[in-house]
């Protein structure tokens, strides 16, 4: 069987991974709620890329009915790679770290800017006013190029864009200002909350994990859409090593790319382990 399927047959299902209008998601909370609840979901993770925004109205229209796990996704870097640091039960209004929040938004508005430059001199021009309208109402980030980039019809999809254009190798790739993973791990403890490393990879040092650890990292996604069998055992096994919790998700985004939602084997029991480093 396959590790990162899912488990039809047995538990409660949970998804602690998923994605909102507020940052590159498809759905706006209530609806990411509703279909949350329509695939007989326990508990949901909305932990959006660098912004709390989609958190209030989401346990609006929870209305008890599923658990809501407030989190947020923040981009960070560590000896040259690219991390994902999760956070779980944070203070979502906590103002420092809202704070630190409104400085990711300036930052990414600012890298827009400038990719968007260096695509007009490579005379692959988007409308500016379009990707910021396109982002609204969340924070703007590259998947907005990206489309912008396919309706001009520059390239003929999004993973074209990024490969051509924005990614790391792309001829328009301009990187985001450091904010280390330690310090990101700082800042989610900060604000309340348990932090988890996301979609490590097959390819990601444990060396790096163990580092993490050391700077107060609780968990680590063993179940991710890219995880393959081979990062899924090499993560639990990891993770057990470490003493790490075990999460995951969908990394839902909606039903036009990656996963359905729910349909990776998280165990219920990580939402009370999460939840307990949290309170520690």
């Amino acid at each position: 069987m396959n590790p990162t399927r899912p488990a039809r047959t047995a538990g409660r299902r949970v998804d602690l991974h998923a994605h909102t209008f507020f940052s590159d998601g498809q759905l706006s909370p209530e609806e990411l709620v509703q279909l949350a609840l329509g695939r007989d979901l326990v508990a949901l993770g909305i932990t959006d890329h660098d912004t709390v925004e989609g958190i209030a109205r989401a346990l609006v229209a929870g209305g008890g009915r599923i658990r809501i796990v407030p989190g947020i996704e923040v981009s960070s870097v560590l000896e040259g790679y690219d991390l994902h640091i999760l956070g779980y039960f944070i203070d979502y209004q906590s103002e420092s770290l809202r704070s630190r929040l409104e400085e990711f938004r300036t930052e990414r508005r600012n890298r827009a800017l400038a990719i968007m430059e260096r695509l007009r001199g490579l005379n692959v021009p988007v409308d500016e006013t379009a990707v910021f309208a396109a982002a609204e109402p969340g924070v703007v980030g590259r998947p907005h190029v990206a489309h912008a980039l396919v309706r001009a019809g520059h390239v003929p999809s999004v993973e074209a864009a990024f490969q051509q254009f924005l990614g790391p190798r792309g001829r328009a790739f301009v990187p985001r200002p450091a904010f280390h993973s330690e310090d990101a791990i700082a800042c989610i403890r900060e604000a309340g909350g348990a932090s988890v490393l996301a979609h490590p990879g097959g390819q990601l040092p444990e060396s790096l994990a163990e580092r993490l650890k050391e700077a107060g990292l609780d968990g680590v996604e063993v179940w991710h859409p890219s995880h393959g069998i081979a990062a899924t055992r090499r993560w639990r096994d990891s993770a057990r090593r470490l003493r790490l919790i075990e999460s995951g998700g969908s990394d839902f985004h909606g039903t036009h790319r990656g996963a359905a939602l729910g349909d990776l084997p998280v165990p219920e029991r990580a939402v009370e382990l999460l939840l307990d480093a949290a309170r520690r």
